[in-house]
């Protein structure tokens, strides 16, 4: 399979107003060549006016937008031939798989001959053979997506913008849709952005991922990074699950750290000065006890609620001084008996941890 021609893209200083609200403001990236990035955020974070200028479909209010290092602010969408897939597919209804997929081959005039061996690759490339002579109305979802996808791919877009296009689908379909989109990535080289507000498929998908909230940029960087060491509390809070317990009291020695939570003595493996900061701890990394453990650091929380998950279950639990936890466990070695009010013991490691 050929590697198509990927881009560089970057955005100076980028800002976007709508009359009084400022949709964006000051955002600044790159997006390198063969990257796979994800735009993620909140409804009306910023993401889709982002992706949207990108495109060509939305001009920015303010800053600068490169491609390959030339200036293209200015430059109509239909110039930039980037490939563009929708949340709603856009289709035609009219035409057949094939004729959808041919459609932007015919619009840059290639040759009868190319064209259909395009197409044919592009069928086969998403897995559609046998299906190029029916309309859209005769596919199921994940197949008008596929369709989408050959569509935007056809004719070797150097970036493919991608605006949350699986949000009609089912769990499993998305999964599927996921891994497709992974793979074509991968074999293709293309640039690829996606907005999604799914932080499971952000992570997964992504090489990096950048989020937004009202409209700025709050961090861009690989997965593991933006999950494990969020640039502030709302991407902490954002991204999945996350307990934040406040801190008093820290002194430092030669080990790290202590800090003084409700009366107990927590220890930190990081040296946190004089500051006073809120300590974020995941889920995953939070052991569940009918006692106090011996080693690492406790609290003591109260059972709120228990949620069966199949495999694991969300244990949701209050400390005497009101602070909500979240705790994830494995549904077979949960303790017994456990009803609202029980007394139990959390527990983690002085290693985990994020201070924000």
């Amino acid at each position: 399979m050929r590697k198509a021609k990927a881009a560089e893209i970057g955005a100076e200083h980028v800002g976007k107003s709508f009359g009084s609200f400022a949709a964006l403001t000051d955002v600044s990236l790159t997006i390198g060549r063969g990257e796979f990035l994800t735009l993620l955020g909140p409804s009306g974070s910023g993401k889709t006016t982002f992706l949207m200028i990108l495109a060509g479909f939305e001009a920015a209010t303010l800053g600068r937008l490169t491609l390959d290092g030339a200036d293209m602010t200015l430059t109509p969408a239909e110039a930039r031939a980037f490939g563009m897939v929708f949340q709603g597919y856009a289709l035609f209804p009219h035409m057949t798989v094939e004729e959808n997929i041919a459609f932007p081959l015919k619009v840059q005039r290639r040759a009868a001959s190319d064209i259909k061996r395009r197409v044919a690759e592009m069928i086969e490339m998403v897995g559609l053979g046998g299906h190029g002579h029916k309309r859209p109305s005769a596919l199921s979802g994940g197949q008008q997506q596929r369709v989408a996808l050959a569509r935007a791919l056809a004719y070797d877009p150097p970036v493919l913008l991608l605006d949350e296009p699986f949000s009609a689908l089912d769990k499993n379909l998305r999964g599927q849709m996921q891994d497709e989109v992974r793979r074509l990535h991968r074999d293709l080289g293309t640039t690829f952005v996606f907005v999604t507000h799914d932080q499971s498929e952000a992570l997964a998908l992504s090489s990096r991922v950048a989020i937004f909230d009202h409209g700025k940029l709050q961090q861009i960087a690989p997965p593991k990074e933006v999950y494990e060491r969020p640039a502030n509390r709302f991407v902490a809070e954002f991204l999945c699950s996350i307990n934040i317990l406040p801190l008093g009291g820290i002194s430092t020695d030669a080990h790290g750290s202590k800090a003084q939570f409700e009366g107990q003595t927590l220890r930190m493996a990081a040296n946190l000065g004089a500051a006073t900061p809120n300590f974020a701890l995941r889920p995953e990394y939070m052991t569940l006890h009918t006692s106090a453990p011996q080693d690492g650091n406790a609290v003591q929380a109260a059972l709120v609620d228990l949620t069966y998950l199949g495999a694991e279950s969300q244990l949701s639990l209050m400390t005497p001084g009101g602070v909500s936890l979240t705790l994830s466990h494995p549904t077979a070695s949960l303790p017994e008996d456990l009803t609202p009010g029980t007394a139990l013991w959390v527990g983690w490691s002085p290693e985990r941890g994020i201070f924000l």
